[in-house]
């Protein structure tokens, strides 16, 4: 678990992610304040000029809406497709551009430019999110610019940016109540000095749930979590020739929640969406995350500057869930109750015979590793100028899988164990994958025109050890390994032509990549990926529209228990050709009337396709039998949101109106299946503040504003609602 013991690379490693910037000033990154934040595109001005598709969500709009789900503030980034789960965005499903949205794990995840999902290649699914009250700003990037993260550059990445050390001493305490007896406290403090500056923060938050469960037992449906952050960095001093710092942050994790993934057949939710079944009781999702980053960084205030950070993740979670009923799936029983109706009594409290419910304890552990640096170089030739970064990452991460399942009784209502099982009896594995990295990246900009060719080079060694479930110290070693390697080149090019100081038109073109998982004998995920668009922003008036284009050459889907399984878990399924194509529009005004301001904003993406181009049958529960111009799931054609606020010297009032169209939940064409699809639905937010003083501020937050009534999704078992109307009081005090 020592960061710095893990350095058996360490004197070679210099890895980047190129574009990477260490934030200046005066072009020289002398100054500690304003280096301490590693970013991806920078300030959000930056945006524009950036030969790709890219979009900043800063502070000021996060502080706005003052969000706790991040799929919320998702929802404000065009191109982003998001699938809501327990109603807290705990364990957010996102995907970008069409690449799927299963527990995000087909996008690039990172805090602070470190990859942060639990083990990045070899189970990139996120059942860890970094908590979204943490962060100051975050970052999205499509096409060409997702190309210097790495590895998953189909969809694109989301740089997820945490709270810098202030800048003179000073903090934040946010304190929020709300209904299902929510409760929510984010607090900060730090310090900024010549050479040693810090900061700690905390977030504490707690919630009842809005769901009920049948039964004479009950229980809570929703969530306990803590998290904690410690920075502290050493900077050289300032009367120095040669300015360097060492930066430490560690962070600590542990959550609590309540979560099934059994939902409802439609006649119940139709009744009663906030309903849970009695065989649901006692499930619940118990993790613990702890993160470590050493950064050093210099910089001699010329042409160059370079930085190495040291990473380590630890995260273990076991998920106690209700699996299957006589033998038969939970999400089986919900597709057909009437077949299966003895097993849907007993979901539903009937008295059943000993053993007929099983409850899996999917404990798994995993951990991430690596060293990364990055060298910018800054150069002239004549009137051109050029921004080279290079580097490489050397990186290996794993996931524990030591799983075993109980069985139980229902009487009346209420779960009796009748059989323990033994540790490891269900699944006993272990994934683990081993990476280099190499990148080179260009910056050239020459008059009018900002070119940004690069290539990243991914070397992969993936292994896979399965051990006896009756070997649960593993003593006999794997009854089976399995081992793959990829190496793959990832070339991109973006060009951005500045017509005026107001409009800019960019194009771009870049291979999409994801690799396969650890013993898969599925081929490695390909794309070719286009974009073309225009910028426009005269202060006042800001529009952005891109076309994109992800053209598969194959597309992997990866059977999870969050897909609705349809076979062994972590098996992978070839795709084939699959064409995703649409348009990305967003556009912000603000009027001014006196000392009163109006902002407005819109943000809409058209999917116009999104379709497999051959027939196959996959036995991947998502997709199925497929035929040729079958929809992919989960992607609606329409979705957008409109933003409007009234802003006051003293108070403040701000609505948001989200939109998603119908969608499928299961590969199809045609007309929509009611029990294979997601009807459309409005969803509006919104916050109201009053500000006492300089320091002292209130706010009033409503989520779901109208209380609409929707399924948020129909997998993997029966369907679940998103989250009814809540209201919250918040209290804001600066320090």
């Amino acid at each position: 678990m020592n960061i710095i013991t893990y350095a058996r690379a360490a004197t070679c490693a210099v890895l980047f992610l190129p574009a990477l910037v260490l934030a200046q000033d005066d072009g020289r990154a002398r100054n500690a304040e304003t280096i301490d934040t590693v970013t991806i595109i920078g300030r959000r001005g930056d945006v524009a000029d950036v030969p790709g598709s890219a979009h900043v969500v800063d502070s000021e709009e996060l502080e706005v809406f003052v969000q706790s789900d991040i799929l919320r503030v998702l929802r404000a980034v065009p191109g982003v497709y998001v699938q809501e789960e327990e109603g807290f965005g705990l364990r957010p499903n996102i995907g970008i551009r069409g690449s799927g949205l299963d527990r995000s794990a087909r996008i690039a995840l990172l805090e602070d430019g470190v990859l942060i999902a639990p083990a990045p290649y070899a189970a990139p699914s996120a059942y860890y999110f970094p908590t979204q009250r943490r962060m100051t700003s975050l970052e999205v990037l499509k096409g060409p610019a997702a190309v210097v993260i790495g590895p998953r550059t189909t969809g694109g990445a989301i740089n997820m940016i945490s709270t810098p050390i202030p800048e003179n001493t000073g903090g934040k305490v946010d304190l929020r109540w709300g209904e299902h007896n929510t409760r929510d406290a984010h607090m900060n403090f730090g310090a900024r000095g010549q050479r040693v500056s810090w900061l700690l923060e905390t977030v504490q938050s707690a919630s009842d749930g809005f769901k009920h469960i049948d039964g004479p037992t009950g229980g809570d449906t929703g969530y306990d979590l803590a998290d904690y952050v410690a920075k502290i960095q050493f900077d050289s001093d300032p009367s120095s020739s040669l300015y360097q710092s060492l930066r430490l942050k560690v962070g600590y994790t542990d959550q609590t929640s309540d979560e099934t993934y059994l939902g409802l057949i439609d006649a119940d939710f139709a009744a009663d969406p906030n309903r849970r079944y009695a065989a649901s009781a006692g499930d619940t999702f118990v993790s613990e995350h702890e993160q470590f980053q050493l950064a050093y960084v210099i910089d001699p205030g010329n042409s160059w500057r370079a930085r190495v950070t040291a990473y380590r993740n630890d995260f273990a979670r076991n998920w106690y869930k209700l699996q299957a009923v006589n033998g038969t799936s939970i999400g089986s029983v919900l597709d057909d109750p009437a077949t299966n109706a003895a097993e849907f009594s007993y979901l539903t409290g009937a008295t059943s015979p000993d053993d007929a419910i099983t409850k899996r304890a999917n404990n798994r552990t995993y951990f991430s590793q690596g060293i990364q640096a990055q060298l910018e170089w800054d150069f002239g030739m004549g009137d051109t100028d050029i921004a080279l970064t290079t580097g490489m990452r050397v990186h290996d991460d794993e996931e524990d899988r030591f799983q075993h399942e109980d069985a139980y009784r229902m009487e009346d209502g209420a779960l009796i164990l009748t059989t323990a099982g033994a540790a490891g009896s269900n699944t006993n594995r272990v994934s683990t994958a081993d990476v280099r990295s190499l990148f080179v990246d260009t910056e050239i900009r020459a008059g009018r025109w900002i070119f940004t060719p690069g290539v990243r080079v991914e070397d992969i060694d993936m292994r896979r050890l399965d051990f006896s479930t009756s070997d649960p110290t593993r003593a006999s070693g794997p009854t089976r390994v399995r081992e793959n390697s990829t190496s793959t080149v990832i070339p991109g090019m973006g060009a951005l032509y500045r017509v005026n100081d107001e409009l800019r038109l960019l194009a771009g073109v870049h291979k999409g990549f994801n690799p396969p998982a650890p013993g898969s004998t599925a081929n490695e995920e390909t794309s070719v990926n286009i974009e073309v668009g225009a910028r426009f922003d005269s202060g006042s008036l800001s529009v952005e529209s891109i076309f994109f284009r992800n053209d598969y050459d194959n597309l992997v889907g990866t059977v999870t228990e969050s897909t609705g399984g349809g076979g062994d878990i972590g098996d992978q399924f070839d795709g084939g050709e699959v064409l995703v194509s649409g348009l990305e529009f967003s556009s912000a005004y603000s009027w001014s009337f006196g000392n009163l301001d109006v902002p407005v904003s819109f943000k809409y993406t058209w999917t116009n396709e999104a379709e497999f181009r051959n027939a196959f049958d996959s036995g991947f529960d998502p997709w199925g039998e497929v035929e040729v111009g079958d929809d992919l799931p989960y992607i609606p054609e329409h979705q957008f949101r409109v933003t409007a606020g009234l802003l006051a010297n003293k108070w403040s009032v701000n609505v948001a109106a989200s939109y998603v169209g119908d969608m499928r939940s299961k590969a199809g064409q045609g007309a929509f299946d009611a029990l294979e699809s997601i009807e459309s639905h409005f969803v509006w937010d919104m916050v109201a503040g009053w500000q006492f003083s300089e320091r002292l501020a209130s706010y009033l937050k409503i989520d779901n504003l109208l209380d609409e009534t929707y399924v948020a999704a129909r997998r993997p078992a029966g369907v679940r609602p998103g989250l009814p109307r809540t209201a919250y009081l918040g209290l804001t005090y600066r320090l």
